[in-house]
């Protein structure tokens, strides 16, 4: 294990967002399935990931990323009952090594935008240098903190919640594709929030 931690890089000066994204930033919003909850001892079983921009019609998504991986372990009943991705389903799919270059293509330049961004990190980053890759080194977005911070009379954050609360359509919840789908349509939610500062209206 490395002496030094990767340095997470969170977005949190959400009127700064605002304005990468009216500039034409491309983001990707991204998600990870996972065997359980520790980046240390679990394994990532699905990444999925869509990056879109702000153009002159208005958001466009400009590409999906989904695949399967192998954890090359047998999967907890939690995890399949949970995710419905069974053992026959990752048995035959490529393992994390090979999926990552991929993934890193289809990342690169862009800002990343997750929901309870600190877990996705440090997974991808504990899966990257296990597969002797570097950490991500992306700009990175954290939805939960920033309906958190934007709702905090909600009472509840998590991404089914919110996107009843934005009537955002969810075609398969814990599926990862379909999760960074949904966790984009909350980010642009909570930007259009009419309280909101506009970016005309920073400093």
């Amino acid at each position: 294990m490395p002496q030094n931690k990767p340095l997470l890089r969170f977005i949190k000066d959400y009127k700064r967002l605002s304005r990468l994204l009216s500039d034409g930033k491309v983001f990707c919003a991204f998600d990870t399935e996972t065997t359980g909850l520790s980046s240390h001892t679990d394994r990532v079983i699905e990444l999925g990931a869509v990056t879109f921009c702000m153009q002159p019609s208005g958001i466009c998504v400009l590409d999906t990323f989904n695949c399967l991986v192998n954890p090359e372990r047998p999967l907890p009943p939690i995890c399949s009952e949970l995710s419905h991705i069974t053992d026959s389903m990752v048995r035959d799919a490529p393992v994390m090594k090979s999926v990552l270059p991929d993934f890193l293509r289809f990342i690169d330049g862009s800002i990343l935008v997750a929901h309870n961004a600190p877990f996705d990190m440090k997974f991808m980053n504990a899966e990257s240098e296990r597969a002797g890759f570097p950490p991500l080194s992306n700009l990175c977005v954290d939805t939960l903190r920033m309906s958190r911070t934007l709702l905090p009379a909600n009472g509840h954050w998590n991404l089914q919640f919110l996107a009843k609360q934005f009537a955002v359509d969810v075609h398969a919840a814990h599926r990862a594709c379909d999760d960074a789908r949904v966790c984009m349509e909350i980010m642009l939610h909570l930007l259009a929030l009419p309280s909101f500062p506009r970016p005309a209206e920073a400093e």
